[in-house]
Formats: C-alpha cells, structure tokens, sequence
C-alpha cells in the first residue's frame, strides 16, 4: 500500500475547524509528528491542495487527545497550529475554538462516559498548563450536536455547549500584565500587553490612523499597516516573555475602537499577519479582560454590562461579536465562561504517503 493510514475525526469547533486525533495514534512529540502534520493538512502549500487543510489558519489546526493520568482532568489536550505557507507547527499557543470539539470527541473515542443530559469533562490544555471544564449536551446517551445555539461566523444553530475556565491568566507568559505594565509605548504608539488564555496586544485603531471598523479583507490589503503592527509585535515580544516571536504565532495584535454595534468594544484581531474573520476564543477573553484593567488602552473605550461578581463583555468582530462572562473576586479577574458551538464533519482516516511515514515504523 502507497500510503499510510491515520484514525482522525475533523471536527468543527467554533468557529475554526481541525483535525483531532488520538495521541496513540500518532508518533512522540518530534519532527516525524511534525512532519506527518503538515502531510495531513497539506502545508506549506498557499492551497493547501494536497491535504485536508482549508488554506487558512482557523482550518489548519490539530488537536491531540490522550486519557490523562492527572487527578483533576479527565484527557489531555494537545493543540497544533500548522502553517499555511511554511512547513511549521506551533505549540506556543492555546486555541478555544478547538478546544470546543474536544470533549465531544473524548466521548465519541469513548475516553469519558455519558453521565447523564450534559456530560462534564475535565480537559487539561497542555500547551499552557490550565484547566478547562466543557458541558456536553449528551441528552440521550451520545453527543448531541443540534440545537438552538447561535455564534457569529458560524451559519445555522447548534447545540450549547459551554466553556468554563479558571486561573488562564499569564497562561502564555507568566502573568496578565506580561510587562507589569497597564499600558507601554512602541513607536509612540500606546499598547496594552495581556495574557488571560492568550497574549494579546492591544492598539486603538484611531492610534494607527484606522477607524477600527474596516472589514478583514481590507486590512489583509494594508501592508502599510501590516508593517507597523509587526514591528510593534516583535518589540513587544520579549518583554512579555516570549522571546524572538518573528516566526511564532502569538502574541496576536487586536485593533480596538468604541462599539458600534450595542457590544462593549470593537476588535479587529491579527493572527498574527492576516485579519481574522471574526476572533479566537482565547483572543476575546484577552480583549475582555483588558476592557476590566484601569489604566488599559481598552479601558477608556469599553461599555460593559456589571451583574455583581460577573461581567459580561460583548467583543464585535467583523461577522459579529462574541461575549464573553467574566468573573470578579475583590474586584480582580478570577475565571470566565463561554458559549460554542461545536460538529463532527467526518470520523475515518487521513492518509499520507509512506515516504512521510513508512507503514513498518508506525507504533
């Protein structure tokens, strides 16, 4: 046989989409598993034409899964961010939309039982060291996927399945002001480094002479702008603690401007070099969580709704907004909450060639 055969489940989470597979089913952490991995999504390659990969980042990712031996989790998680364009994987980063499609697949694999109308698995996010709770809808002893649940960039309904997070802050680079800083200054423009599941640097529109309005596609074309966002990425990089970030994902850079849509602020977030089409999990809680830091270039622009200890926090991107629960104690952040959305697209096997992975050394 001329290939070599992979059990995978794609799966759409958020509003990103990826490839999940059982951490035995593929080789140890190294440069054969990187290898296969861009094999399978087909990278580097703009199309992505020879692999299952949607010539895009937010469907070019991979989630790894094993049962977890830890007393407070239930699996582990393993997220892979495989470039488009260059025969690379990161790790450096957590991704939230993947994240919703793991606990359907846990129960799927049959690595957690149903217990009952929502199943609560706990998933321990490797790429960071946090813990994450998912609530599956499992009304009839399998995962449920429809529903009445709605989230922008994403057609059609689906069923809630809700997120809590707890102690996500510094995740990436060790606190939530990597900087210690509320705000610091590159190129005389005013910024706000953060790192609450993941790090983000913050950046008025009107500060770069954009409305922050402006629709992905034509911030994709500004390459002026692009330029200026990528010299402050690469100043800011080392001082959140990430070192040389000129061939890592993160930190992401999120435009900001007063909402226009009845939110509580207006992102327009790269990823890092292309305009997202509407914003990662973990990037909104970023964004969110800035809008709660006094003295952040967030906080003067922000309109968000108090319930007491919670706060609700509407994040409008370019196809909507995405709202994210925060939760205070004594006035500081102390965990959050959030909806998705997630499917499984197909449940088989990938294949790449054997020169990629030859048969007779698979485990």
């Amino acid at each position: 046989m001329s290939q070599t055969r992979i059990p995978c489940l794609m799966m759409r989470g958020g509003t990103s989409k990826g490839a999940y597979f059982l951490a035995h089913d593929l080789p140890a952490e190294g440069p054969l598993r990187d290898q296969i991995l861009l094999a399978v999504m087909g990278s580097p390659d703009t199309r992505q034409i020879d692999g299952i990969g949607g010539a895009n980042s937010l469907t070019s990712k991979v989630a790894i899964i094993r049962r977890s031996e830890r007393p407070d989790a239930d699996v582990d998680y393993l997220f892979a961010q495989v470039l488009v364009e260059q025969a690379q994987v990161d790790y450096g980063q957590n991704c939230g939309n993947i994240l919703a499609g793991v606990g359907p697949f846990t129960i799927e694999r049959g690595l957690v039982n149903v217990q009952g109308p929502v199943t609560s698995v706990r998933i321990f996010m490797e790429n960071t060291g946090q813990i994450a709770i998912a609530h599956v809808p499992t009304p009839d002893g399998s995962v449920s996927y429809a529903g009445e649940a709605r989230i922008d960039g994403v057609p059609g309904t689906g069923a809630p399945l809700i997120i809590e997070f707890q102690d996500i802050a510094g995740s990436s680079c060790g606190a939530l002001l990597p900087t210690g800083n509320p705000a610091d200054r590159f190129d005389g423009i005013d910024v706000t480094c953060i790192d609450n599941g993941m790090p983000v640097i913050l950046i008025r529109a009107i500060d770069v002479g954009r409305s922050g309005y402006e629709s992905a596609e034509q911030l994709d074309a500004d390459s002026e702008l692009k330029a200026r966002l990528e010299s402050i990425r690469l100043q800011a990089g080392p001082l959140m603690n990430l070192g040389d970030v000129s061939q890592r994902s993160v930190p992401k850079v999120s435009l900001i401007a007063a909402p226009r849509e009845g939110g509580a602020i207006c992102s327009r977030t790269f990823i890092p070099h292309r305009c997202h089409a509407s914003i990662g999990v973990f990037g909104a809680v970023s964004v969110a969580s800035a809008c709660q830091v006094p003295g952040s270039v967030a906080s003067g622009l922000a309109q968000a709704a108090h319930t007491g200890d919670r706060v609700q926090v509407s994040v409008e991107h370019p196809t909507g907004e995405f709202t994210v629960e925060l939760r205070l104690q004594n006035g500081q952040l102390a965990g959050c909450g959030l909806l998705r959305t997630a499917r499984l697209l197909f449940d088989g096997e990938v294949c790449v060639a054997q020169g990629v992975w030859p048969n007779e050394v698979k485990p």
